[in-house]
């Protein structure tokens, strides 16, 4: 029980790695706070589980407003009397296209999804991390815009880019109050994010060392590493998760 007892906030926890954390964590021992747009997919995932013996509960928003990383953190206190940890995961692509032709609509809301999102969050989890004495923060980014850039995705690289300087600025802030930040750099994953093209998935796959995309619950196993006291020593990090994509060239 590697979270027991321990409360941890999910958002993007609706689907994919977000889902399979919530269900993972909880399954650990965690009492989970599922955050993200969709109710009726955040309702059926706490449901399930709870059924299993898992402490849960869900509020829905967006997680590029202020207040709703507020309520979450408040959810959580008034719920299970505190917090422990986060895992900020909720992310958008965006619509992929070349710079010069990027509307500043899309180019504003990937920024705000993916990197304000972290603002917000670490704004007001921070403060009830300090009221426990400690906890631990995992920040969802991506090898695109670290160890490579893929054309197209200049908008999504920038923020997931972003957070990685914000999380080592956070580390070395909140060091001394035993508040660890990490940020989590998964490969390709098979979500409803990278679609149902088959074609697409072998192209993907290729681009690993190890031939394949990783499953969400991979991906989100490398998150409960991070929030856990298995990584008690390991803050300001950009940890790869990526089967080996960015030292892969063949």
């Amino acid at each position: 029980m590697q979270l027991d007892g321990k409360t941890i906030i999910v958002t993007g926890a609706s689907s994919g790695i977000g889902a399979a954390a919530a269900r993972i964590f909880a399954g650990e021992g965690a009492q989970v706070i599922l955050g993200a747009r969709r109710e009726d997919r955040l309702k059926d995932i706490t449901e399930k589980i709870r059924k299993r013996g898992g402490k849960a509960v869900f509020l829905a928003g967006d997680v590029a407003d202020g207040a709703y990383a507020a309520d979450l953190v408040a959810l959580a206190q008034s719920a299970f009397g505190g917090l422990d940890g986060a895992f900020n995961n909720a992310g958008t692509t965006g619509v992929q296209g070349a710079i010069s032709q990027m509307t500043e609509k899309n180019w504003t809301n990937v920024i705000n999804v993916n990197l304000t999102s972290g603002f917000h969050a670490a704004k007001h989890q921070i403060p009830a991390l300090q009221k426990r004495g400690g906890g631990a923060i995992v920040f969802t980014s991506s090898f695109v815009g670290h160890t490579i850039g893929l054309p197209g995705m200049a908008a999504y690289a920038a923020a997931k880019a972003g957070l990685i300087g914000m999380t080592q600025v956070l580390a070395a802030e909140h060091g001394p109050d035993n508040i660890r930040v990490n940020a989590l750099l998964p490969g390709g994953t098979k979500t409803a994010m990278a679609g149902d093209d088959p074609e697409f998935h072998t192209f993907v796959e290729r681009l690993h060392a190890l031939k394949r995309m990783a499953t969400a619950d991979e991906i989100a196993n490398a998150a409960m590493f991070l929030l856990s006291d298995q990584s008690s020593f390991v803050t300001g990090s950009a940890l790869i998760a990526d089967g080996g994509n960015s030292i892969s060239k063949l």
